[in-house]
């Protein structure tokens, strides 16, 4: 068979997936402004869940994709739709589809699928799946190209990383649970804080900002660490017990070695061993910011107390339901300033300058 008709005989086997025209932002370029386009969506297979987005949130690392800051380990193909922070209303579920129904208030963060077959899927942390399928400008494997994300008016998406919305929490702040929340969420449920811990969040910006609500309704005593001695009030206001002007020397060394916990959200070049030396024996320090250059640690600030560096990347689809279900209970939600989609290159430009508190949220209406 040669190979005209061999691809003549798969087409017959595999028809081309239906598709539909969705309206989106797009980024043509790294140096492109978003824009309006038009993206291809596909119809709902016999599993899939067809969402009208209602909000999406803009989070630091869409920024990142769209300006192809990552091309090392994540090059961007263009036209990029980022986005993965979706909050929306089912409109059409498939044949198969038994956790949603049309009028649902449903969910999508950072994934779309994963093999579902490997160690890590199994063990609910579908994050670390060595082929895990990213929201946005990850390959497609139904319609070919890349992913697109949330700057768009729908998305279809498996049902099995598709997640319910607890109907008391406003969309627009919930949105950016899917990211935001579920980053600060997850290494605290891993390193079992509760009651009588001592939390540490370094940093108090879009994921800061949750991890002062997450300690706070987990029960811990919760410490901010904070160059600025002007977000002081904001953080005994997100919940936090006390505020640490890191640049202050004789009250960093007040809290040495005290520590159970210390989140580190700061994505900017900083001293992590001003940090370690706060933990106590077998304290952990977390990191989930991601400064571009490496960070140096001394192996004295982690020997002699038995102290652990660690990471952590978003959450699996179980332990990211689990989230929003403590949302829903403690009444959680992102601080959020609600944009229409026209502004988006604006609030990128504030988002680099730090210049909002504590996550834009995009209004998708201002789409349609």
């Amino acid at each position: 068979m040669n190979e005209a008709t061999q691809t003549a005989a798969n087409e017959k086997a595999s028809p081309p997936t239906r598709t539909h025209a969705a309206r989106a932002y797009a980024a043509a370029s790294p140096s492109a402004a978003l824009t309006a386009a038009t993206i291809q969506r596909r119809e709902p297979g016999p599993e899939d869940v067809w969402i009208e987005i209602l909000y999406c949130g803009v989070c630091h690392s869409d920024l990142h994709q769209v300006r192809n800051e990552w091309v090392a380990a994540m090059p961007t193909v263009y036209p990029c739709v980022p986005g993965h922070e979706i909050v929306g209303r089912v409109q059409r579920v498939g044949s198969a589809v038994t956790k949603f129904k049309p009028g649902d208030l449903a969910a999508v963060g950072c994934m779309v699928d994963s093999d579902r077959v490997c160690p890590e899927c199994r063990a609910g942390l579908e994050q670390y799946c060595p082929s895990v399928t990213l929201t946005y400008n990850f390959p497609d494997k139904h319609l070919g190209g890349v992913t697109y994300g949330g700057y768009s008016e729908s998305i279809v998406v498996d049902q099995r990383f598709v997640l319910r919305v607890p109907a008391n929490l406003p969309p627009a702040g919930a949105a950016p649970l899917l990211c935001a929340g579920i980053t600060t969420y997850s290494p605290m449920r891993h390193w079992g804080i509760g009651k009588d811990k001592k939390v540490g969040i370094a940093g108090l910006g879009g994921l800061g900002h949750m991890g002062v609500k997450f300690a706070h309704a987990l029960g811990a005593h919760v410490v901010v660490f904070s160059t600025s001695p002007g977000k002081k009030e904001d953080a005994r206001r997100l919940g936090a017990d006390a505020v640490v002007i890191t640049r202050d020397a004789d009250e960093m060394r007040k809290h040495a070695g005290s520590f159970d916990f210390i989140l580190d959200t700061i994505s900017a070049d900083h001293d992590l061993n001003a940090y370690l030396t706060l933990l106590r024996r077998d304290g952990n320090l977390t990191l989930v910011g991601a400064p571009e250059k490496p960070l140096a640690v001394s192996a004295f600030s982690l020997i002699p107390g038995r102290r652990h560096l660690s990471g952590s990347q978003i959450g699996g689809i179980r332990e990211t339901q689990e989230m929003l279900d403590f949302c829903g209970q403690h009444n959680l939600v992102c601080d959020v300033e609600v944009i229409p989609i026209q502004k988006i290159n604006e609030a990128y430009e504030r988002l680099l300058r730090s210049d909002v508190k504590y996550r834009f949220s995009i209004d998708m209406a201002s789409l349609r």
